[in-house]
């Protein structure tokens, strides 16, 4: 065990997604453990509440077998959520509203719990240990089921209440599909992995299980996959252009299972980001480095921030505190269980 200050202590950090749910017990410098489970949102809101809770309990008593003291939780979430009332305020992929989630985790593990929002906790991770170290103005995309944003500026994430960085929402194409949210022809329909999934499948007439097999597929030169791409690539840029002239980031990561595609993504991305932009500030466009692990491992920044803030008697403390895991790297919070 290492010695000096918070030597056998540490957090649990929760990413919950759409599909699936990861988990770590983190010391201030790296991954101790790690944990996957399925999410089981078909089964409904309270079903997956349910897993949250096996899957705290599970990671505490892990850490208390490993003589180690648990000193808060993170768990981040999609959605619109509020942190300042610690409230999962709408997710349309989970389906819960107004749900006083760190609240309720708090009652059935004993524990204290900070809660987030997922992609701004994967913006956090990114800037502090990946792609993103050193730059202070940042947009944060990570794409998956959705797509959603995290904004950091000069130096700060910006969170409004919740409301910022539904850059999913922003719409593409007035007469598109009709999106969860209500609306019609957002981003999401057109560039999240599971449009593009639908779209191939539509077009090809062949069933295809995921995004990564598209953009396997657009490698090899298939016309439908390279048609469907083609879209999505376009409606992602027409969005970032109109981030790049709101907020001017100085870098764009892209994270999410769809930045898995690597190049076959980020070089078009890149070009025809450039040709809509002008007198605009222009961004780098870059793969996020920690995977998808961002989510969870901003999480952990997250609890190691509420206990530097408690600890100072300024209260609870959120993504706006001082970076926490001190001597972390992007290869060592990339350490796995121990």
């Amino acid at each position: 065990m290492r010695e000096g200050l918070d030597a056998g202590e540490c957090v649990i950090a929760l990413d919950v997604g759409g599909t699936g749910i990861k988990g770590a017990l983190l010391d201030r410098e790296l991954l101790l453990a790690t944990v996957r489970r399925p999410t089981p949102r078909a089964a409904g809101p309270e079903a997956v509440v349910d897993v949250i809770t096996e899957t705290l309990r599970a990671l505490a008593q892990q850490a208390r077998d490993e003589g180690l003291r648990v000193r808060r939780v993170g768990v981040v979430v999609p959605g619109h959520v509020d942190e300042d009332l610690s409230h999962a305020v709408y997710s349309a992929n989970i389906g819960w509203r107004d749900l006083p989630l760190a609240n309720l985790l708090e009652r059935r593990t004993s524990l204290p719990v900070t809660l987030g929002h997922d992609v701004r906790a994967g913006g956090l991770a990114e800037c502090v240990l990946g792609a993103a170290r050193g730059a202070r103005d940042v947009l944060f995309v990570a794409i998956g089921t959705g797509i959603a944003a995290a904004v950091i500026s000069d130096g700060r994430p910006v969170r409004a209440g919740g409301h910022a960085g539904e850059l999913g929402h922003v719409v593409v194409d007035p007469n598109g599909a009709k999106c969860q949210c209500g609306g019609r022809g957002c981003l999401e329909t057109v560039a999240s992995a599971v449009a593009i999934r639908a779209a191939y499948t539509a077009r090809s007439g062949r069933a295809v299980q995921g995004a990564d097999e598209v953009a396997a597929l657009v490698a090899q030169g298939d016309a439908d996959a390279v048609a469907v791409w083609d879209r999505a690539v376009d409606a992602l840029a027409s969005a970032l252009a109109t981030a790049s002239s709101l907020l001017g980031p100085e870098l764009v990561v892209l994270g999410g299972g769809l930045a898995q595609a690597g190049d076959t993504l980020l070089k078009p991305v890149r070009a025809r980001l450039a040709q809509r932009l002008t007198f605009q500030r222009r961004p780098a466009v870059v793969r996020a480095a920690l995977g998808d692990m961002a989510g969870c491992l901003g999480a952990g920044l997250y609890a190691w921030q509420a206990v530097d803030a408690a600890t100072r008697g300024a209260g609870s403390g959120t993504a706006d505190g001082e970076f926490a895991m001190r001597g972390a790297t992007a290869g060592s919070a990339g350490v796995g269980s121990r």
